[in-house]
């Protein structure tokens, strides 16, 4: 699966948490460059993400994430192991 594949999905989730799709996701995109990703919306997204993929994130990569590219990267290794 590429990154663009990975984005669209994830893409699908950020939608579904938050309700709206008034925002364009790219690798840099940070939460404060979302209306609405915040704290808890977060949980919800990599929640429903986990699921659309069918993996389970590690909280270290969690912790590390920075924007959507760097959840994208970890997307790609976890589908891969």
């Amino acid at each position: 699966m590429n990154k663009e594949e990975i984005l669209t999905i994830i893409r699908k989730s950020f939608i579904r948490v938050l309700e709206h799709d008034n925002f364009q996701l790219n690798e840099t995109t940070t939460a404060k460059d979302v209306d609405g990703w915040e704290s808890i919306t977060h949980l919800l997204i990599m929640n429903d993400i986990e699921k659309s993929f069918d993996i389970k994130f590690k909280l270290m990569d969690l912790m590390a994430m920075e924007n959507i590219g760097d959840l994208i990267n970890t997307v790609k290794k976890e589908i891969k192991e």
